[in-house]
């Protein structure tokens, strides 16, 4: 059996809650414990019932995503931010996962992954979509080609199997999918992401994902 995770969705759009909760309200191990339509409203419904994860759309009225989520993450023991986003907004985004957000979802993610997403948050793995992640990167990034030779001689510290996690790691892939993929344990999954967290001086999985790109891996 899972854990239960407790969950708050955040988002104006009474449609958008409607449809989180038919996702995300069936399975077992995901407690929907309320909802806000605003950032404001959002804190006193969250410092209320103490959510695990928060589901935090960016543009709303009185209080934004990015307020609210700067806000949630300065108070001790915060829950969790996914944010959710059309991809309207790529600079709004990476402000948001600079300030600490957990990662970031379409809206109109296929339920399946979007319940898996939701899991891997609530397990401490920062999630990217892997349908938007190489435009946020490249967002991020600009297309300056002298970066190329500086993130090739950082991904050169990396072993040839951290390499090949790297790399799932910016095409968007949990933890679980990477172990699925290169035949590993979650375990020594968890393990390779953690040293290369500590060759790349991050601990940010979108850092990394900038870096393989730069370093023309994807």
């Amino acid at each position: 059996m899972r854990p239960v995770t407790r969950l708050v969705i955040v988002d104006d759009d009474p449609m958008v809650r409607t449809g989180l909760r038919l996702i995300l309200g069936g399975e077992p191990d995901l407690d929907l414990v309320g909802e806000a339509e605003d950032g404001r409203q959002a804190m006193g419904v969250i410092r209320d019932l103490g959510p695990d994860v928060v589901l935090m759309d960016i543009r709303m009225p009185h209080q934004d995503g990015l307020v609210t989520t700067e806000l949630l993450l300065a108070q001790p023991n915060p829950p969790r931010v996914l944010v959710l986003t059309t991809f309207d907004a790529d600079e709004m985004v990476l402000r948001a996962l600079r300030l600490g957000a957990s990662g970031f979802l379409l809206k109109d993610t296929p339920p399946p992954r979007m319940i898996e997403a939701v899991r891997a948050v609530a397990r401490g793995e920062p999630i990217l979509s892997p349908s938007v992640a190489h435009q946020v990167i490249a967002v991020a990034t600009g297309r300056d080609e002298p970066r190329r030779p500086q993130a090739q001689r950082e991904l050169a510290r990396l072993t040839e199997r951290e390499r090949e996690v790297a790399i799932e790691v910016a095409r968007g892939s949990s933890n679980a999918e990477i172990a699925e993929r290169l035949y590993l344990s979650v375990a020594t999954v968890k393990a390779n992401v953690t040293r290369i967290f500590a060759k790349l001086g991050t601990d940010n999985r979108v850092l990394v994902a900038m870096k393989v790109r730069d370093a023309g891996l994807l």
